[in-house]
């Protein structure tokens, strides 16, 4: 796979391993893949993505990021133009839900990549190398971004 000229859709999870401290193994990793995104511009995000990284970093993580900082990470993810939560996000969602009978959550970032175009969605909650109606799912602390 070459994900090296492909968008990367991000799911929250890569976000909050960035800023979470209290994993070692998982935050550089993180960073690497964020720093190859920004550096390539292939990082893609939804809206959903950036209410979740902000909830769980600003409330779930020891010790957390403050508002004002969880704030400024989001403002610069806006650069990336956040897919946002629609009409048209709701009904493709609601297919990817009945197809792979995935959380409702989860189908929306499904749907949000696929609206987005991205080739690949980079997060560990759904079946590294499976394939959803074109967008592949890669596990991002399983792939370096150098991987091909």
């Amino acid at each position: 796979m070459n994900c090296m000229t492909e968008t990367h859709f991000v799911d929250s999870n890569l976000l909050v391993y960035w800023r979470d401290a209290s994993e070692p193994g998982k935050q550089p990793r993180a960073r690497e893949w964020l720093a190859y995104l920004w550096a390539a511009r292939k990082g893609r995000l939804s809206v959903q993505v950036l209410n979740e990284f902000y909830v769980t970093v600003t409330h779930k993580l020891t010790p957390g990021m403050s508002r004002d900082e969880a704030w400024s990470d989001m403002q610069a993810f806006l650069a990336w133009k956040p897919q946002p939560i629609d009409e048209d996000l709701l009904v493709r969602g609601r297919a990817v839900q009945q197809r792979f009978q995935f959380a409702w959550w989860d189908s929306l970032i499904v749907a949000a990549a696929q609206a987005l175009g991205c080739r690949y969605l980079l997060t560990e909650d759904l079946q590294d190398g499976q394939d959803l109606d074109g967008v592949i799912v890669m596990d991002p602390f399983s792939h370096a971004p150098s991987e091909r």
